[in-house]
């Protein structure tokens, strides 16, 4: 259950920062709503995922694996530039994710 919370989090912080950048500077209603309760549902789950995890793994997978899925959804649907080095440094964070992982996420 700890890590379907977390993939909550994670899913509701892409969520979030995606209504940030159609909120332009907050200046659209909608996407900006989107972006607050986007964080708000985030952190919330974040917080339920500290319960039972390592505050380090918990933030370590959340940020490692939400960066690299908006860096994902940049390149593949908001017109930002792939390259070899972006790639490299997806297939980087996702493989500290998962070293974490085998370490002991607990």
């Amino acid at each position: 259950m700890t890590y379907a919370t977390l993939a909550g989090a994670i899913l509701a912080e892409v969520l979030g920062t995606s209504s940030m950048k159609y909120s332009e500077g907050f200046t659209r209603l909608w996407p900006t709503l989107g972006a607050v309760a986007g964080y708000l549902v985030a952190f919330a789950l974040l917080a339920q995922t500290l319960k039972t995890m390592s505050v380090g793994t918990a933030y370590a997978i959340w940020a490692g694996l939400g960066t690299a899925a908006i860096a994902a959804i940049g390149m593949a649907f908001m017109g930002e530039a792939a390259n070899a080095a972006k790639i490299t440094g997806l297939a980087l964070v996702i493989a500290g994710v998962v070293v974490l992982n085998l370490g002991g996420a607990h």
